[in-house]
């Protein structure tokens, strides 16, 4: 049993389990009910992605300095004690089921999800 860290639209690995979205807005032009069936998430989590100025950071984040700042800035979002508690549910869940969380972006080190994956494994997830 383990957490993936996935792209959101890309195929599924066949024990994969439950895919849950991380992101801030949901994929464009794609009906809610088929959200599953092209591989973007079956469940919404949007509390587990960078708000939107932060969001905006990221985007315009151009040395590794500002990249570091986007993070600082959302590990501190991500240590909100409703949020913390998402975190520790998911790196619990880990342990006796196969789920993935993901986002859009297509290089994992520029994007939240590393930072997501990082705090997971703080808290004793196991991840593939």
């Amino acid at each position: 049993m383990a957490i993936r860290i996935v792209q959101l639209g890309t195929q599924r690995a066949d024990d994969e389990g439950l895919r849950i979205g991380t992101v801030r807005r949901p994929p464009r032009g794609v009906p809610k009910a088929e959200f599953g069936t092209r591989n973007y998430y079956d469940v919404w989590l949007p509390n587990l992605s960078p708000s939107l100025p932060l969001m905006a950071q990221a985007k315009a984040a151009a040395s590794q300095a500002d990249w570091d700042k986007f993070a600082r800035g959302f590990r501190a979002e991500m240590n909100d004690s409703d949020t913390s508690k998402v975190l520790d549910l998911l790196a619990a869940m880990s342990k006796t089921t196969n789920f993935s969380v993901g986002c859009y972006c297509d290089d994992e080190s520029r994007c939240h999800r590393s930072i997501l994956r990082q705090l997971l494994g703080e808290r004793g997830a196991l991840i593939k």
